[in-house]
């Protein structure tokens, strides 16, 4: 780059020899010249042109805040921390710089960097990736640092990652190279035949009886025949090289250039609310849109909002709602809706949260006790339990986070408190020893602290206090830590400020407090939580605050004694606890349990000899960090949980619906907990009432064998409606149908599968039988998938069904499902750009997913297939008039056409239309493809391009050349013309033929197609008449000159441009003239009037689907598994097709191919026709890839819970007797 604005320290040498060491300053330096070695000195607002080990910086804290958006589009601060040693240093002088840095070598990895530097003493400090300033980031709210160049240029982690666009082939694409192949193989087979043609015409000539124009070569001898062959081969390969169609790729690149460019230009794809659109990353598989299979999708800030509201909470077994908040939020959409809100409106539903009465009365309660004890100096013991988890459980809220605090305008401040005495962990310990000497210190301040439990030091001032609460602004990683932020400060229990080593919390009546922050323990995917170890300014206690997953907090929890009265009060808070988790999940609340550790300072410094060391350690060090967390996250006091609400984006029911309609198989990977997933599920439309669901939750791989073992038996003797006996394990399933086998109500099949259920089922020897289970069921939800299990399982169906797969995702974590995914969508929401930085196609809302895939993905494979096609035909077509005249001239590799027509016939007079024609043709109306979804089945079937279509439109091709050909050679059999005065006929009539057979293929007409229709055949005449009168002495003895011009005062000339083209398009008229006539048969009505009907009404044909009403199986029944479901008498719901068939009164969509479709055109569209539709075919149609049950069931549960439990035991060799009790062998459909 050549932009200015950092500075560059060069090492001592160079800058010494260059002048520079007297002056001792910075100089400007180019991006481009930036070395490694070189020191850098970076100031706030400027972006960091290399990959720079952070030095000095000028906080206080030796801290840094960066930027990342030109990384991960993240616009949130992030904390980068200055090498250990250099802490200390009071001004860092690069003259003096004598440490020796070693560092892994270059990789991509932007969350990972080790190294090591050495210093003069001999002395080892570590290198993390919260030293090092990545290129492209920007430095914020910090005045200046300095550092040195790690990475530069090319090497910077940053352009490791920019490896340009990622190229995908689409699979219409694949199908072409193949074809083009073939092409190919057939001009080899076409100049092999002409070469031995000619070489036997050669040879059929004696040494004396030469003809007139075979003229000896320069030393007078004839060239033999094998020899005139070869020359020949050569010869007819450049003349029929237009076999090949190179131009093909030129113009599908052109179409769909303006496909994506007409796609961004559609109003329905664009979202008013985040002022965004639809972006198209990959200009190379817009086909690919209308040929999915299969749609993996995540959840949060996917299918729903990702904007959290705070709705419930439970504080000491005490459940609080905050439904004023839900009600809020739709208050907000309502206004955005209507009144077109802006942005802010709608995301100030997440600040403004309404308190509960009740908790608020007792939070001030608390705060007051609290402020009365300390003006008396009382101990904080006589504060009531409840009030005491009340106020840590805000504690909690409010600190355990990573929420950055900023104030506009406002430079930050630091507490003023002793270094000495406050400097613990991560950022700030310069060794090992010195941080436990800094301990005993702080023990030995300690004991001098009053014995009522106050520390002498309250009158500490906090940052950020001089701003007002209402100009803080909050920064989080995670719109999930945002929201418990502004649920504490609604309690008047305020984030105020954050440094490195403490973060200053202000609450009602006890001012400002400030939490001295020993360490951070950050949230992993593996661990499901995150902590802080502070020290208490109340107390002086070293407390642990630790927020999760409830899954993994109720089992580090402190067991409790059910013989004392606080074991069964704890147990009792426990059980509530968890029945309102519960609760919570049902409602599709995202929960989190809080909890709390008090440790003792002979415990503390035992873990924290241990921790440093593993912050110390070079290798292994997450692995050692990770152990760390797990000794001090245990033995934990449950304070509370939390219920967030993530709303569904507007939409999403009826898009999944319609996707579905579409013969679309939707899987959602998501992370969330079971019972919050299932509801969403159910919220969304994924997983119907009427539905039996089979749940997969296993704990070991054998247990997981057996379970796929057992329900694939059960599926497969649902469809055939037997009973299946397994001697083995002595299992019987009956099957007792509610309906007659010929009844058309179907039920259908859902899969629920957790996480570690997942991972077993991915592994090779059960992957196979997954994929079986998994490809019967309807739905599939996989719950606590990890980013790489969301890859495997897209993997696994891609590559093992040959299926055609989507991923959309709106976070980091599915970077990968849509890397690997064969279109990957990304949402732009509220997790960063990462998703949409790796897709192929970026859309505001999921909602958008459908028309882009119905409506335009259906018209980009539509036209793209049958340009392609029509490409095959064309230049087979207009080769093989010259390979008829081969017969007729030797095999000689003449041409009877102009070679400026051979020229021009590709370029300009047949490129135009068919250009137009696959950039605008609309086979069906976009209102019909939505109203219609089954349409989309087209392409997921390749019906507009199978592999026997090319060799028809080659037979086609065939057929009409030799129609061209033959038809004027007849005509001018035995005439005097010249052969100009013959080839220019038969180059006129092969372009009104393609041109023709174009319209034939051509669905809407605009006033662009006709014009270019018009063009190219006004065009050919035209250069045709002024090349003719320019060219008198061309092509001796044989010129163009004034050909056209005689042909066209010839009547014959015109007749044979006539009945030339009918006669050649004559079998595609008949064929698409039957294909039109069986569309509009009229066919009987349906029989079966219990569920369906059709009808006849004045407006067209009127469609009645199938509505079937929900069971009423209760929420017991639905986590059973296979339920008993049972259908009553369908509802009708109408569907008025006469307006979504304009053009005709109805269609038989059970059988819905796109070559019928043609009835649309004006050349075969048909007025008055009535015909009834049958939808039952169409709504009951079977797909291979969705197994529908053909009839309900009622499976004896109790029986088979026995008999599988005897059935693990006998499978499970040395599995303990006790694992397969009854309710472990629930989790066989549980």
């Amino acid at each position: 780059g050549c932009i200015r604005g950092w500075y560059v320290m060069e090492d001592v040498q160079e800058a010494y020899q260059a002048g520079v060491l007297n002056e001792k300053k910075y100089i400007s330096r180019y991006w481009k010249e930036v070395k490694v070695g070189d020191f850098v000195q970076l100031r706030c607002n400027e972006i960091i042109p290399a990959d720079i080990l952070l030095l000095s910086s000028s906080d206080p804290d030796g801290l840094c805040h960066i930027e990342t958006a030109n990384l991960d589009g993240e616009t949130n601060l992030k904390q980068r921390q200055v090498v250990r040693r250099f802490l200390e240093l009071v001004k860092f002088d690069p003259l003096k710089f004598t440490s020796v840095i070693e560092c892994e070598k270059p990789n991509n990895d932007l969350s990972r960097f080790q190294g090591y530097i050495v210093h003069k003493s001999g002395k080892k400090d570590g290198l993390f990736k919260e030293n090092l300033l990545l290129r492209g980031c920007t430095i914020r709210n910090t005045e200046e640092v300095a550092g040195i160049v790690i990475y530069a240029g090319h090497e910077t982690k940053a352009l490791l990652n920019n490896n340009g666009p990622r190229y995908k082939r689409s699979k219409l694409e694949r199908q072409m190279n193949a074809d083009v192949l073939w092409c190919v193989l057939i001009l080899l087979i076409m100049c092999l035949f002409s070469a031995i043609g000619h070489g036997l015409w050669v040879w059929q000539y004696a040494e004396k009886k030469k003809p007139i124009f075979d003229l000896p070569g320069p030393d007078g001898k004839y060239l033999s025949p094998v020899l005139a062959s070869v020359y020949l081969f050569l010869t007819v390969i450049i003349v029929f090289q237009v076999m090949i169609p190179i131009s093909l790729y030129v113009s599908i690149e052109i179409v769909k250039i303006c496909q994506v460019y007409f796609i961004h230009q559609d109003k329905d794809l664009y979202d008013e609310e985040t002022d965004s659109q639809l972006q198209c990353r990959a200009l190379n598989i817009t086909e690919d849109l209308g040929q999915v299979q299969f749609i993996f999708s995540d959840k949060t800030g996917t299918l729903t909002e990702n904007k959290m509201v705070f709705r419930r909470c439970t504080v000491s077994g005490i459940e609080y709602s905050h439904d004023d908040n839900g009600e809020l939020m739709i208050f907000f959409f309502y206004l955005t809706i209507k009144a077109t809100v802006l942005c802010s409106s709608v995301c100030s539903c997440e600040k403004d949260i309404t308190p509960d009465p009740s908790l608020l009365e007792k939070v001030n309660e608390c705060a007051k006790h609290l402020e009365v004890m300390r003006s008396h100096e009382q101990p904080l013991s006589h504060l009531s339990p409840e009030l005491c988890d009340i106020f840590d459980f805000f504690i909690a809220l409010t600190i355990c986070n990573t929420v950055v605090v900023t104030a506009p305008n406002q430079p930050r401040q630091k507490v003023a408190t002793s270094k000495s005495m406050h400097r613990f962990g991560v950022l700030s310990s310069t060794s090992t020893d010195s941080t436990l000497l800094k301990l005993e210190e702080k023990l030995t301040y300690s004991a001098q602290m009053n014995n009522n439990g106050y520390s002498s030091q309250q009158g500490r001032t906090a940052v950020g206090s001089g701003p007002g609460e209402g100009e803080l602004r909050y920064e989080a990683e995670s719109p999930d830590e945002a929201a418990l932020v502004y649920a504490a400060r609604a309690y008047n229990c305020s984030l105020v400020g954050r440094l490195s080593d403490q973060v200053s919390v202000e609450l009602p009546h006890l001012g400002t407090l400030s939490f001295e922050v020993l360490h951070t323990l950050g949230f992993d995917s593996v661990r499901k939580r995150m902590s802080v170890v502070v020290r208490h300014p109340l107390t002086d206690e070293i407390n642990v605050y630790t927020k999760g997953a409830d899954s993994v907090i109720m089992d580090l929890l402190l067991p409790c004694s059910s013989d004392d009265p606080w074991g069964k009060h704890q147990k009792k808070i426990q059980s509530k606890t968890q029945n309102y988790l519960n609760l919570y999940a049902v409602d599709g609340l995202r929960t989190l349990c809080i909890a709390k550790r008090v440790l003792s300072k002979e415990e503390y410094a035992c873990w924290l000899k241990s921790h440093l060391e593993a912050e110390s350690s070079i290798e292994n060090r997450e692995e050692l960090l990770f152990q760390s967390a797990l000794r001090i996250e245990k033995n934990l006091h449950l304070l509370g949980a939390t219920g967030i609400e993530d709303r569904l984006q507007d939409g999403v029911p009826e898009t999944i619906a319609n996707l579905r309609k579409a013969g679309l198989q939707i899987w959602v990977l998501t992370g969330d907990k079971q019972e919050t997933a299932v509801n969403i599920a159910y919220a969304c439309k994924l997983l119907d009432h009427d539905e039996e669901i089979i749940t997969l939750n296993a704990e070991s791989p054998e247990t997981c064998a057996v379970l796929l073992e057992q329900c694939l038996q059960c599926v497969e003797s649902k469809f055939s409606n037997t009973t299946i006996d397994e001697a083995a394990g002595n299992m019987t399933v009956g099957f007792t149908p509610l309906y007659p086998p010929s009844s058309p109500v179907l039920s259908s099949l859902g899969l629920v599968i957790d996480g570690r259920t997942l991972a077993y089922a991915l592994e090779p020897t059960l992957e196979d039988k997954f994929l079986a289970l998994a490809k019967r069921c309807r739905s599939v939800l996989c719950c606590r998938s990890t980013p790489l299990q969301k890859s495997m399982v897209v993997k696994l169906v891609r590559d093992k069904l040959k299926a055609m797969t989507l991923a959309i995702g709106d976070g980091a974590n599915d970077v990968s499902m849509i890397q690997v995914a064969d279109v990957g969508v990304g949402i732009s929401g509220q997790e960063g750009m990462q998703a949409v930085m790796a897709s192929d196609f970026a859309i505001p809302r999921f909602r958008h997913l459908e028309k882009l895939l119905l409506v335009h993905g259906h018209w980009c494979y539509s036209r793209l297939a049958n340009m392609v096609l029509y490409f095959f035909y064309k230049n087979a077509m207009f080769v093989a008039l010259l390979f008829w005249y081969q017969f007729y001239c030797g095999f000689s590799g003449s041409s009877m056409v102009d070679q400026w027509y051979l020229i021009f016939f590709n370029l300009l007079f047949s490129s135009l239309p068919q250009l137009i024609t696959g950039v605008l043709d609309k086979d069906v109306p976009a209102e019909v493809l939505i109203t219609v979804p089954q349409l989309y089945k087209s392409g997921q079937n390749m019906e507009e391009y199978k592999p026997h279509m090319f060799w028809m439109n080659m037979i086609d091709a065939m057929y009409q050349s030799l129609v061209c050909f033959f038809i004027p050679y007849f005509t001018y059999y035995d005439s005097d013309v010249d052969i100009f005065s013959w080839g220019t006929p038969i180059t006129t009539i092969a372009l009104f033929t393609i041109m023709l057979h174009l319209a034939i293929e051509t669905k809407t007409w605009t006033f662009l197609h006709w014009s270019s229709c018009i063009f190219s055949i006004l065009l050919f005449f035209f250069v045709a008449l002024v090349y003719n009168a320019s060219c008198p002495v061309c092509h001796p003895p044989s010129n163009p000159y004034w050909t056209m011009e005689r042909l066209m005062g010839d009547p014959m000339f015109y007749f044979t441009c006539i009945i030339s083209p009918v006669v050649a398009l004559l079998p595609r008229y008949s064929i698409f003239s039957h294909t039109s006539e069986s569309l509009f048969q009229k066919h009987p009505k349906a029989e079966h009037t219990t569920d369906q009907t059709v009808a006849a009404s004045p407006e067209g044909a009127v469609l009645y689907g199938e509505n079937k009403l929900p069971s009423s199986a209760s929420s017991l029944e639905r986590s059973t598994g296979f339920h008993e479901v049972r259908h009553g008498t369908s509802e009708m719901e109408s569907l008025p097709v006469g307006a979504a068939f304009p053009w005709s009164s109805a269609v038989d969509q059970a059988d819905f191919s796109l070559l019928k479709w043609i009835s649309s055109t004006p050349l075969f569209s048909r007025i008055g026709t009535v015909l009834q539709v049958s939808s039952s075919s169409l709504q009951n149609e079977p797909q291979d890839s969705m197994c529908v049950l053909g009839s309900s069931l009622h499976v004896d549960f109790k029986g088979l819970k026995e008999q599988s439990s005897n059935n693990l035991q006998d499978k499970m060799k040395g599995t303990p007797a006790d694992y397969c009790k009854n309710d472990n062998s629930e989790t066989t459909f549980l």
